[in-house]
């Protein structure tokens, strides 16, 4: 999850047999005890279906809406969509980092803090300059 700046907000590594449907549904249930002041949240139209119904069950002060980015069917061939854009940015971002080209972690946990550090290092670099 991030923000429209292309920052990490959250984040859940999960094998390669986890759907990313379900691996977001586990990513989004934290925003049960985190990010109060989301109000909206974009989805690529992979994600269309029970994510929907989930993020509208999920119990919050307030509802928070999840928006499918959907391209649209009269374009042909490759269309950057802006929104969607911003996701694919960070991964840009964060390959640059040499420890992530190649999953080196033993453990889940240890992938998750090695892409909170490689993003935490562009951050720095960005409030530097």
């Amino acid at each position: 999850m991030v923000d429209t700046q292309g920052n990490i907000l959250a984040l859940k590594v999960t094998t390669a047999d986890v759907q990313d449907r379900d691996g977001a549904q586990l990513l989004l249930n934290v925003l049960t005890v985190a990010f109060g002041w989301l109000k909206l949240i974009w989805a690529d139209g992979g994600y269309a279906g029970k994510l929907v119904d989930h993020v509208a069950g999920i119990s919050r002060h307030r509802r928070v809406k999840l928006e499918i980015v959907k391209r649209s069917d009269d374009i042909k061939g490759f269309k950057v969509l802006p929104k969607r854009w911003i996701v694919e940015r960070t991964f840009g971002w964060l390959i640059q980092s040499r420890r992530l080209i190649r999953d080196h972690e033993v453990k889940i946990e240890h992938s998750e803090a090695m892409i909170y550090l490689s993003m935490s290092k562009r951050m720095l670099a960005r409030v530097a300059s």
